[in-house]
């Protein structure tokens, strides 16, 4: 959890690794974005009116209330984490404090006007279709951008450094990474290991003393005289 607070999470290996892996599902979640809002209505007011109020002519139903309740009641806290996620680590992306501002409440905010638009077209008037249409775009528009972000900064924004006058690519730089990561567990792995030697060593010689004494006492007994 350090990685994720303190940020430095793109020069650790592991955790390059998995939040790659979570960036491919990310991105495979901002199209299956799409393809659901296109199959259907598409970026035109009436063809939202028509999905969320209905239309006699398609005979088409309009959206009960139940049925936008529970989707509302789903997407909320999928929607909270999964920008959490994103906003919380591209706070750490080399931007300056004003965009990273600006793009936290941009997101957070087409994330809310996204799902309130239907409520408001379907109970207060037609015009925020155009409300839905905005805010659908936006946040979108923001995922890509948070997911490209968040992809450079991980593999491509990594500090320049320079070994023996030669500036090194990001690959090795990753490989210097990895290599002193393993070290450094390498030497956990050795000092507990030594810890656990101090610690059994005046284990050792209280056993060596006790069978010492007990080695002593039945000496002592066998000096005794025998009794007539």
């Amino acid at each position: 959890m350090k990685y994720m607070q303190n940020g430095g999470f793109q020069r650790h290996p592991l955790m390059q690794l998995t939040l790659s892996l979570a960036l491919i599902f990310l991105v495979a979640f901002v199209i299956s974005n799409f393809l659901l809002y296109f199959q259907k209505m598409d970026l035109t007011p009436g063809s939202i009116v028509t999905y969320y109020k209905g239309s006699e002519e398609a005979f088409r139903p309009a959206r009960s209330y139940q049925s936008m309740l529970e989707v509302t009641h789903m997407h909320l806290p999928m929607m909270a984490l999964v920008l959490l996620l994103l906003t919380h680590l591209v706070i750490f992306a080399p931007f300056s404090k004003g965009t990273k501002i600006s793009l936290i409440f941009i997101t957070f905010l087409s994330g809310l006007f996204n799902e309130a638009g239907g409520w408001l077209v379907l109970y207060v008037h037609e015009g925020f279709a155009w409300l839905k249409v905005f805010s659908f775009l936006t946040l979108q528009g923001s995922l890509v951008f948070l997911v490209t972000s968040l992809g450079l900064y991980l593999w491509h924004w990594l500090p320049a450094k320079k070994e023996n006058g030669k500036e090194l690519d990001s690959t090795e730089v990753y490989a210097q990474h990895f290599a002193s990561f393993k070290q450094s567990e390498e030497s956990k792995m050795g000092s507990s290991t030594g810890e656990e030697e101090t610690q059994r060593r005046p284990r050792e010689i209280q056993k060596e003393l006790r069978l010492k004494t007990e080695s002593d006492n039945t000496l002592s007994k066998s000096d005794l005289p025998l009794s007539p």
